[in-house]
């Protein structure tokens, strides 16, 4: 069943790059399960080798970290946060740069498809009705949320995967990021004033806005559960099981039900990890990717440098998704030093700011601004995408190649 496995792979990663088949309702998650079910359906893959494939430490510190996320969001700090920030709509500047570097700080935290799906539609609201034009904003709350989610190993799904896989030290590798972070998110800021042009609102003042009301209580719960969380990444309790006991924590309030937490994760894109797993652990046993990489070996072509990984997290990036790539790549290359699995979790992470199919975030900023009346498009987002995602590739190779961590 070979032939079988590598059409599936084939098409699987081809629903990746489009995000849908068409004429069918169906989106990566669905394609990926399709391909999964398949697999199971011709016995090509067994129920415990599709389990065993599984990654589950980091699909348990993603619900986790989702739980944390819940807790915030139940107690109205995204909503207080985007009408903080669209307070300043008069200076658009001013707007901008609060919005990029607040955007980054949270997803820094939390993962950025959450922080995105919470506030984008906040936020495009809240400059609807200040008259402006959001879609300049909406580029600069996607760039944000990508590249500040590169500063550490819980801040987006393909991070946390690194993370894991490679079993990274969670604080030296937030010292090597930091810096290549801090530069694109004020790459993301310049790149934006230059491409677009920004004007002062017109709508209500901000005065005039109502604040949305915010649980102290809950918001004290939920921040006293990240201070507890940073306490327990110094110790050498896994990461996963840590976020995961802080969840379960959470869970046990008198007032925020269970259900309305957990109804909050986003299961499609757990849904998605596994599936994945599944079909690249499929195609593995077909022995054509030892194949392909024991060619690329001899041609010295392997992602163990520089010149190698950023041009291929690039394209990959921008074809089947940053995700999906992280999770072949780290499926066919298990065995990438330290340097180079930071170096692909800061690379594939900038290139999703590329394309407005770059990556999950992208696509729900998209998707959510859709919703409430304000179409982000392709080449709306590409104006902008394009020039900032070189910028910050550069400097991050640059930065990377200069303090040795991997060779140019």
């Amino acid at each position: 069943m070979t032939t079988l496995s590598v059409v599936v792979f084939l098409l699987v990663y081809l629903g990746m790059a489009l995000g849908r088949v068409p004429g069918l309702a169906i989106d990566r998650t669905g394609v990926a399960l399709l391909g999964l079910i398949v697999l199971l359906a011709t016995e090509d893959l067994s129920l415990a080798e599709a389990g065993a494939a599984v990654d589950m430490p980091t699909i348990t510190l993603l619900f986790a970290l989702m739980i944390l996320s819940a807790q915030f969001e139940h107690s109205g700090f995204y909503g207080w946060v985007a009408h903080w920030v669209v307070h300043a709509a008069h200076n658009p500047r001013r707007l901008l740069a609060i919005l990029i570097a607040v955007t980054g700080t949270l997803a820094a935290i939390f993962t950025n498809d959450v922080i995105v799906f919470a506030l984008t539609p906040l936020v495009a609201a809240g400059l609807i009705s200040e008259k402006l034009d959001p879609r300049p904003y909406l580029i600069g709350l996607a760039g944000a949320a990508n590249a500040g989610s590169a500063a550490t190993l819980i801040g987006n799904p393909q991070n946390i995967l690194i993370g894991q896989a490679g079993g990274l030290d969670f604080w030296t590798y937030l010292l090597h990021a930091l810096p290549p972070t801090i530069a694109t998110l004020a790459i993301v800021y310049v790149t934006i004033l230059a491409t677009w042009r920004l004007t002062p609102g017109t709508g209500k003042a901000p005065g005039e806005l109502p604040t949305p009301p915010i649980d102290r209580f809950q918001l004290a719960k939920g921040l006293a559960a990240i201070f507890i969380l940073i306490a327990l990444f110094l110790t050498p309790l896994p990461r996963e099981l840590s976020a995961l006991a802080v969840a379960g924590v959470l869970l046990m309030s008198r007032k925020l039900s269970s259900r309305a937490m957990i109804s909050a994760v986003d299961w499609q894109l757990l849904l998605l990890f596994v599936c994945l797993f599944g079909v690249t652990a499929s195609f593995g046993k077909t022995g054509l990717s030892q194949d392909g990489l024991a060619w690329l070996a001899e041609q010295g072509l392997l992602p163990d440098q520089l010149s190698v990984l950023a041009p291929l997290t690039l394209i990959a990036s921008n074809t089947i998704g940053n995700v999906p790539a992280v999770i072949l790549l780290i499926k066919l290359v298990p065995d990438l030093s330290d340097g180079a699995l930071t170096a692909l979790a800061l690379l594939s992470t900038f290139a999703g700011n590329l394309l407005l199919t770059g990556s999950l975030c992208n696509i729900i900023v998209a998707e959510r601004a859709e919703a409430t009346g304000v179409r982000l498009g392709f080449v709306d987002f590409a104006r902008s995408g394009i020039p900032m995602t070189l910028a910050s590739m550069a400097v991050t190779v640059v930065w990377l190649w200069a303090i040795g961590l991997i060779p140019l």
